[in-house]
Formats: structure tokens, C-alpha cells, sequence
């Protein structure tokens, strides 16, 4: 793959209140005017490494070869975990080492893995609170001018796998957990479609809270409008929706709730 990228992503818990995300870019586009910038997501929950990895995995296989991601959702930043780049085989990760990247580098081999330990490319002074800026933005941008990933410091073996919720199955039912309330407050688990693959969809039955809805749908409008859904998303994961409506809001529920699924015995 070559090296040179015209393109950069963001995806950060920063939000659009403070000037966060328009000092990363600014810091970018300082070192290369050039390049074309895309903001990903600045919603995520504040902190929330589990979201991040969802968002980015979610987005990153519909952006073109050669594509610089640079993801910043680092309650950890200042301490001692490792600033990082993750090439894979059609693409480049930039930031925290948190787990952040380990869902979208799921089945993936990396080309080569680098902390960002060498200084020369890092703002000065560096601050101890907004690596974002001073760290993975410039790298990302050097990188855009297809700067080696080897000028950047010293190779790792490793990177932090996420601790993700575990999903328990036996022959009839299926528990997970909420994991993320997207913007419109759908309420997306942890059960991926793969795990639902041996179990006829008219068949099952999910339950959060005191509500039970059966049957998995093809999609929203399947139900009226105001109606609670079980559906398959776009990221293969299943998620609780209301057509027209919040979730969350209806449900009552949120990031932790339990979920079982469970094949009935009805015809």
C-alpha cells in the first residue's frame, strides 16, 4: 500500500461545544493543506472506549485504501499507556493504545504496529491533557505526507485488546447487554448477527426491562409507527428500536441493560 494518503478521518468524545476538534485540524492542515478531513463522530460518551471502537469498526470498511483513521477517546491520556499507529493491510490507525482499535482490527494481521515514542513530529511543549493536538494530529498529518511509520518511533509487537461484554448462549436463548444508544436512541447489544444465524428469526423473542418483542424484523417500518422493533442493524449487531420513536426513551433503558434472546416454542 502506498504510503502517501490524501485522506483523514476523526472520531473523538470531544463534542462541537469546546474548540477541541477545530484545533486538531487546524494543527492538520498546518502540515498539510492539502488533505481532505472527515469528521466520523465527536458524540461519542464521554470516555467511552466501548462506543469509539463500535463507531470506528462501524465506518472505517467504507472509506477508501490508504485512509488515515485517527480516533481519540482517551480517559487514560497522560498515564502510561502508549501513544500508537496500527497499519493493516488497507489503512492506518492513530491514537490512544486503549483497546479502541481492537473491534475494527478484529481478523486482521497488522503490517506493523509503532508507538509514537519519538518527539519529533509531536507539538511542543506537549501537553499532558490533549495528546488529540499535540500528538496523534500532527502524526496523522506527517503520515498524510507519507512519512514513514518507522520515523515515529520504536516498533511493538502488541496492541490493547477491548474487554468486551461477553454474550452467554445455550441451545434456546442468547444474554447480552446493551452497548451503545445511538442519536436517534436506538438501543444497540452486543448479539452479532452471527450468533443469531441458527435460530429461525420468526422464532425469537427478545426481552429488556418488563418489555418482550417478538420476532426479529427485517427492518422499522415492519412495525406501526410508535411500535417497539427487534432488528438486525447495519453494523450486524441487534438492536431494540421504536419506528418514528426513542428507544431509549420508551424503554426506559440504556448501556448495561441485560437482553435475552429466546427461541419459542410457537409455530
Amino acid at each position: 500500500m502506498a504510503m502517501k494518503a490524501n485522506l483523514i478521518t476523526l472520531t473523538t468524545d470531544f463534542g462541537h461545544k469546546d474548540a477541541f476538534v477545530g484545533t486538531m485540524k487546524g494543527v492538520i492542515l498546518g502540515v498539510n493543506p492539502k488533505v481532505g478531513i472527515v469528521d466520523l463522530s465527536h458524540g461519542i460518551p464521554p470516555q467511552d472506549i466501548i462506543a469509539g471502537a463500535l463507531v470506528l469498526s462501524g465506518a472505517v470498511p467504507y472509506f477508501p485504501a490508504g485512509t488515515i483513521h485517527v480516533a481519540v477517546v482517551d480517559p487514560g491520556v497522560g498515564s502510561e499507556r502508549r501513544p500508537l499507529l496500527i497499519q493493516s493491510d488497507r489503512e492506518f490507525f492513530v491514537g490512544p493504545d486503549n483497546g479502541l482499535f481492537s473491534l475494527v482490527m478484529k481478523g486482521k494481521r497488522p503490517q506493523q504496529i509503532v508507538e509514537l515514542s519519538k518527539d519529533t513530529y509531536h507539538l511542543k511543549p506537549t501537553s499532558s491533557t490533549f495528546h488529540g493536538r499535540d500528538i496523534f494530529a500532527p502524526v496523522a498529518a506527517q503520515l498524510s505526507l507519507g512519512l514513514s511509520p518507522k520515523k515515529l518511533g520504536n516498533p511493538v509487537e502488541d496492541f490493547v485488546q477491548l474487554h468486551w461484554p461477553e454474550v452467554t448462549t445455550n441451545e434456546r436463548s442468547i444474554q447480552g447487554e446493551v452497548i451503545y444508544v445511538d442519536g436517534f436512541g436506538n438501543l444497540i447489544t452486543n448479539i452479532q448477527e452471527d450468533t443469531l444465524a441458527p435460530f429461525p428469526r420468526n422464532k425469537l423473542s427478545t426481552t429488556i426491562g418488563q418489555l418482550q418483542i417478538h420476532g426479529l424484523c427485517a427492518s422499522y417500518s415492519a412495525v406501526r409507527e410508535g411500535d417497539v422493533v427487534a432488528v438486525m442493524n447495519s453494523w450486524r449487531f441487534l438492536e431494540i428500536a421504536v419506528r418514528n420513536g426513542s428507544a431509549a426513551n420508551q424503554t426506559g433503558q440504556s448501556v448495561g441493560a441485560p437482553v435475552e434472546v429466546t427461541l419459542s416454542d410457537g409455530k
